[in-house]
């Protein structure tokens, strides 16, 4: 089976192509490698897998691609490529969001539907449900995002079950809940706060610490995408939440603890477009995909440390 994998130089799409080619598939890589974070860190995850001979790489920009070409042979394609970030989204970067969430989105869609693939996974974002009064957070709960991020993911999502509803796209989307490990994003809070606590500086986070978030491990969602793969249903979509739901003042003592050193915590205003809590209930993937999510936060948030003290300082 040939997977087409896009974002794969990112945190959880380079994750996803070591489980695809660990399992002997063939893995077709796409990366525009994005300046939101520096490129020698996407780097350091795709190269790797350039010497892999099950993998093959292609660095462009899906909206320039010849798709129909790209997804021949294709099996399963998953749609990881996104332009990130939640607090800057907003004014004259939205357009960037707009072109790659949404226009590549579509691009890949259209092309999608005159294809063979079997499966289309999209990576959908808890960001769709905004300031959801409902917790936890159900498929069916109100999506209301809380900024211009959020609402590009939801557009995008709703091109997927579009093009599933007319034109037949086995389309499914995985809506993940704050992923945390090895590889995280540098604008990511977890590595934010182990860089910080590693060069003795001070933490920033923005609101009173109060705002909780369910935290996912990396493999927890590489297990539901794979999980995907053979039991994810065609127009439908799954919450992907990790079970470890904390108050951010409660991670301190955690990060303390696996460290050996006392955070300094300075807290400043709210941001624009941050929603107070995230919760998701995971009935719907337990049964569709048999999805349980395994990582304890402290175990991962060990390897994340782990991969930290490694990236800069070794």
């Amino acid at each position: 089976m040939k997977c087409l994998v896009t974002g794969a130089a990112g945190f959880i799409g380079s994750h996803l192509c070591r489980r695809l080619l660990e399992q002997d598939y063939d893995v077709l890589g796409v990366d525009m490698f994005t300046d939101f974070y520096p490129k020698w860190i996407k780097e350091r995850n795709i190269e790797p897998l350039k010497k892999e001979k099950n993998f093959e790489f292609i660095q462009k920009d899906i909206n320039e691609l010849d798709l129909k070409d790209t997804l021949k042979n294709i099996d399963t394609v998953f749609h990881h490529a996104a332009q990130a970030g939640v607090r800057t989204s907003w004014g004259e970067n939205f357009s960037v969001y707009s072109k790659n969430n949404i226009e590549a989105t579509q691009h890949l869609l259209e092309a999608s539907r005159n294809s063979d693939i079997t499966k289309f996974i999209y990576a959908s974002s808890s960001s769709v449900y905004g300031l959801c009064p409902e917790l936890p957070m159900v498929e069916t709960s109100p999506l209301l995002p809380f900024s211009p991020y959020g609402v590009t993911k939801l557009a995008a999502e709703q091109l997927c079950m579009l093009y599933h509803k007319n034109y037949g796209v086995p389309a499914v989307s995985l809506r993940f809940f704050t992923v945390y490990g090895p590889g995280q994003r540098p604008d990511m809070a977890f590595h934010k706060f182990f860089k910080s606590i590693a060069e003795d500086k001070e933490i920033s986070i923005f609101g009173d610490g109060n705002q909780t978030r369910d935290f996912t491990y990396i493999d927890d969602i590489i297990d539901a995408n794979f999980a995907c793969i053979g039991k994810g249903k065609p127009g439908e979509i799954y919450n992907i939440g990790g079970g470890n739901r904390k108050n951010l003042n409660d991670i301190f003592p955690i990060l303390e603890e696996i460290c050996g050193k006392r955070t300094k915590v300075t807290k400043h205003a709210v941001q624009k477009g941050d929603v107070p809590h995230t919760f998701a209930s995971i009935e719907k993937a337990r049964k569709d995909l048999d999805y349980s999510p395994h990582a304890q936060l402290q175990d991962g948030l060990k390897d994340e440390w782990t991969w930290i003290q490694k990236l800069y300082y070794s």
